[in-house]
């Protein structure tokens, strides 16, 4: 007799019931969808949705299906080709405060999305989507890095009681200047002690002023253009999850170049006004004692002071001091303000941060403070027949409000044009700022068309590679082959299944691990079949030999399987991306043909024969 347990039977009717559910999402493809908000009130009217129904029926656009969240419009259409003309007319046709989105939307029933089912990511090849390579501004590091010596080097003097004229940064380098050799002196040798190693201390005299000059050390600039660039990965890791993409691609690439990949995004133009993007803030105190408009009309500015401008257009002289920098804010969200009701971001800052500002505003309760949002953009230009990089600074104070209280961890800001620009720059803080500016060097967009065109090219291997094994397990095997298919059958249904649980993203390396396994998840129902029929042979009764088949395969099969999943280990831990989608589709294929192999065609087997005790022959 051969029988299993009930216990097993009700966990192979488990496996196989939620492999069939959680595999179910990907027979419903993802729908073309265009987005129209409103980038000022941040809600489309019902008299605005009306218009654009209106428009797209005039214009013969069939729109599959129309969703309505409250505040952003959805549209859903059967092409891509549908979608992007109707993104192209409404682009037109709408006022310049609405903005026009490209997305793709699951069309998942609700009742599969109720259990967290939902269908496997694509990668870049099959589902389209975009393809930046940026280069890191590794001079703006040094530059950078002059500038935060530049403010350190004022409070290290200032706390000391040391007298200077000015602390400047020339380049890449920082000039202390002072009235006599004596202060000079006493400054270069505390500066040693604060920054042994990583600064080249000089002095020189011009004139009656005597200077010091720091220049960063080569080792400590290479170290710092390095630590650029992982933070500038770590930020754009965080920017992307901001935008919700599935499994993006965000890798180094040489010394000073980052790969992005971000599989299913559409709206390319917001994706590059995101990554980008170098924007952060910074709080400075009002210098009330002197006329910005005076300072504007002469360009002579108090040697303690800056001159900026709001976004109305008028003079604010701010202290050259920075109170506090987007260094340390670790939150931020956009809202509405409650006692103006425009847009807000509401910002968190860090333990030391918080420390910092509670101090520095309870120490100047009653003083004016201005937040300058300072964002930084590089573009490729064509000049004299050269292409070169330019890069833009953009400074300016997007609010001044009088402190009216101790401040702490928690804090708004106001002044923003719209909730759209308050999302974006809550967005930017919270992801981090870049250390550094980046440009597009390249593009490259792969259409929805050759993503699918990729699909059906790896859907068809799959059904080709699937359809030979089925009739060959058939004809070779007959019955014991036909439950050999169903477990084939099964083990394709699983690996699906267990692939979008993982929301794991599958590639046409991918689709070439699926294929492999087909062919490899038959070797141990081969392995089985062949011990079986070498026992009936032996003159062993069939259901002896049902049972020593399967006890004395398992070994072969087990090291088979092991050296095997070794293999797609090792390719995983070494390889790169489409590497690592071979080899986890390998491995999940190897596991879950053991599984059907082994405990599946057992109990249909048990099942059809176990319980015949005069069985005389075998289908084999």
């Amino acid at each position: 007799m051969n029988a299993y347990p009930s216990w097993k039977y009700l966990l192979i009717v488990v496996v196989i019931l939620v492999g069939l559910v959680y595999s179910l999402p990907n027979l419903f493809p993802e729908d073309p969808v265009v987005q129209i908000a409103h980038s000022v009130t941040d809600e489309v009217d019902e008299d605005t949705r009306m218009q654009i129904r209106a428009i797209l029926e005039g214009r013969g656009v069939d729109i599959k299906a129309e969703e309505f969240d409250g505040s952003q419009m959805m549209l859903r259409f059967d092409s891509t080709d549908d979608q992007m003309r109707a993104a192209d007319i409404l682009r037109t046709a709408l006022p310049d405060q609405h903005s026009v989105g490209l997305n793709l939307a699951p069309a998942t029933p609700n009742w599969l999305r109720a259990i967290n089912a939902r269908p496997m990511s694509l990668g870049l090849d099959l589902r389209g989507g975009v393809h930046f390579l940026m280069e890191v501004d590794m001079d703006a590091v040094g530059d950078n890095v002059a500038e935060r010596y530049t403010s350190e080097f004022r409070t290290v003097l200032r706390d000391e009681r040391i007298r200077y004229l000015a602390v400047e940064r020339d380049g890449s380098s920082v000039e202390v200047r002072f009235e006599d050799q004596a202060s000079r002196d006493e400054a270069r040798d505390l500066l040693r002690r604060e920054y042994r190693g990583d600064l080249d201390f000089s002095t020189r005299q011009s004139g009656d002023t005597h200077i010091l000059t720091a220049n960063i050390s080569s080792d400590q600039l290479d170290a710092q253009r390095r630590l650029a660039l992982q933070q500038n990965i770590t930020t754009l890791r965080n920017r992307v999850d901001e935008l919700g993409v599935a499994e993006p691609v965000i890798q180094q690439q040489g010394e000073n170049r980052i790969v992005v990949q971000l599989p299913g995004v559409q709206d390319t133009a917001r994706a590059k006004e995101i990554l980008g993007a170098t924007a952060t803030l910074e709080f400075r105190l009002v210098d009330e004692a002197n006329d910005p408009f005076e300072a504007e009309r002469t360009g002579r500015v108090p040697a303690n002071s800056r001159l900026y401008y709001e976004r109305d257009g008028n003079p604010v002289l701010l202290q050259r001091r920075v109170m506090l920098t987007g260094d340390f804010i670790n939150d931020a969200s956009s809202g509405i303000a409650q006692d103006t009701g425009g847009a807000a971001v509401f910002i968190n800052l860090d333990g030391q941060g918080a420390r910092i500002f509670s101090r520095v505003t309870g120490e100047n309760i009653g003083r004016l403070m201005g937040v300058v949002f300072i964002e930084t953009t590089t573009e490729t230009v064509e000049e004299d027949g050269e292409m070169v990089r330019q890069t833009t600074r953009s400074e300016e104070v997007i609010n001044v409000a009088r402190i009216q209280d101790q401040l702490g961890r928690r804090f708004q800001i106001t002044g923003l044009d719209s909730t759209r620009e308050a999302r974006n720059l809550a967005l930017l803080l919270r992801a981090g700022a870049l250390a550094a500016p980046m440009s597009i060097v390249e593009e490259r967009t792969v259409g929805p068309s050759l993503g699918q065109d990729n699909i059906e090219r790896g859907f068809n291997s799959v059904i080709i590679g699937f359809a030979l094994v089925l009739v060959f397990m058939a004809l070779y095997y007959r019955a014991f082959g036909l439950v050999a298919n169903v477990a084939l059958t099964l083990n394709l249904v699983l690996i699906v299944a267990i692939l979008s649980m993982l929301q794991a993203t599958l590639t046409l390396p991918g689709i070439a691990g699926i294929v492999l396994t087909v062919g490899m998840a038959v070797d141990a129902n081969v392995l089985i079949f062949e011990r079986i029929r070498e026992e009936i042979r032996n003159g062993n009764s069939p259901q002896a030999s049902i049972q020593a088949g399967y006890a004395r395969a398992l070994s072969t099969i087990a090291d088979a399987n092991i050296t095997t999943l070794i293999a797609a280990v090792v390719l995983f831990m070494f390889g790169t991306g489409p590497i690592k989608g071979f080899a986890i589709t390998l491995s999940i294929g190897i596991l879950v043909s053991m599984f059907t192999a082994l405990m599946v065609t057992r109990a249909i087997i048990n099942l059809t024969y176990g319980r015949q005790r005069r069985l005389k022959t075998l289908s084999i």
